[in-house]
């Protein structure tokens, strides 16, 4: 193709993503999250500001824009005990909603980002909202940029690049006030450099960086680097390299522990049996029987309601068995990554029963993403055959 064939994609591109970036700012949820990533905004920005003072500026605000805030939810039936009124008792309770706060603490780069926008003078509210806005655009040009490596033809590449970027679990994510898309645009980062750019220690920074925002991140790391030292040769990687680049991710996973005052248990019973209001100072004691029947209750409703099952048949039919049997290497490796993926979506749901596609779609994206990739290199080997 012609420099100005791919000058006029970019520019399609680019005026695409303006229109999307607008449609997606306008359109933004005020999801039931962002009532406590704002009183984080306050407290790293006036630490001597009394909470009762920071309930009310959230509260006034997010009741200015969304009316609807702090009001029970009684449209659908009660999973967690309380849990249809729990937001309703935060907005009138600041010492409840001060616990509160503490469940979101172990996200620090995503709330200091937060802050960030903050003191650039947005508002507290719009403060949550804009990483993921950001997020959103660098991860389509992030997907368009590998898609032009891997097929070589920008507008097959545009045309796939806006398919995704209508995903619906993307275009979710890019509507909320969540670290989602945040840490999705940090995991493909650190997948970009690793696998396209070869260069581990880039990689390594923005594994970092995506555990900061996400720690259960850290699940999914430790499998990609224990099928990068399997295959270290493919990727010219040195064994001790990756030993510390696993040191660095294990730190920050434990830093962030370390100051966490929520322990999981806690969090559980919290989350997922009875909705309390002071998680920290009252916790029902973990109870082992209602893990094990809440597990099973909803282990076949999260993933069929999920994309995994869809995306394993794509993974199925485009994995050649032939060339699995003959143990090619760069089949296994795939076969690894997909392994990866799974295994860790399964122990994360053990730990956190539910898989809400906003926070699989970084997940969803490198299955999808590599799928053409291997599908592609497969054409080629065909062409180079035939």
């Amino acid at each position: 193709m012609s420099k100005t064939g791919n000058r006029i994609v970019v520019i399609i591109l680019s005026a695409y993503l303006c229109l999307m970036s607008y449609y997606l700012f306008t359109h933004k949820y005020y999801n039931a999250d962002i009532e406590a990533y704002m009183g984080l905004v306050y407290k790293a920005n006036f630490p001597d500001m009394k909470i009762e003072e920071i309930h009310k500026k959230v509260y006034d605000e997010l009741k200015l824009k969304n009316p609807e805030t702090g009001k029970s939810d009684l449209s659908h039936k009660e999973e967690a005990l309380g849990e249809n009124t729990y937001y309703e008792k935060l907005s009138q309770n600041p010492k409840a909603y001060e616990e509160e706060l503490y469940l979101f603490t172990v996200k620090p780069l995503y709330n200091c980002v937060n802050s960030l926008f903050f003191k650039l003078g947005f508002d507290a509210s719009t403060s949550t909202f804009l990483i993921t806005l950001i997020s959103y655009v660098l991860i389509i040009v992030l997907v368009f940029i590998f898609l032009t490596g891997i097929l070589k033809n920008y507008y097959l590449a545009l045309i796939l690049t806006i398919l995704i970027s209508l995903f619906k679990p993307l275009l979710d994510t890019s509507r909320h006030s969540t670290p989602d898309g945040f840490s999705t645009l940090l995991l493909l980062l650190s997948f970009y450099f690793a696998v396209v750019k070869r260069n581990l220690w880039t990689a390594t920074v923005f594994g970092i960086l995506c555990i900061l925002t996400r720690p259960e991140y850290f699940i999914f790391y430790t499998f990609l680097l224990a099928l990068v030292y399997i295959f270290k040769e493919d990727f010219s990687f040195k064994a001790k390299n990756i030993a510390l680049t696993f040191i660095l991710f294990a730190l920050t996973f434990g830093i962030i522990q370390y100051f966490n005052k929520i322990p999981w248990s806690v969090l559980f019973m919290n989350q997922f049996t009875k909705v309390q209001l002071y998680p920290i100072s009252h916790p029902d004691a973990f109870n082992f029987s209602e893990y094990f029947a809440y597990i099973k209750s909803k282990v076949l409703i999260e993933f069929n309601t999920s994309y995994f099952p869809l995306l394993l048949i794509f993974i199925v039919i485009i994995l050649d068995y032939k060339m699995l049997m003959k143990k090619d290497r760069k089949t296994l490796i795939y076969l690894g990554l997909y392994l990866a993926v799974y295994i860790t979506v399964f122990l994360r749901f053990f730990m956190f029963p539910t898989l809400v596609n906003r926070m699989m779609v970084g997940f969803y994206l490198i299955i999808i993403l590599s799928l053409i990739a291997r599908q592609n290199s497969k054409h080629q080997i065909m062409e180079k055959t035939a």
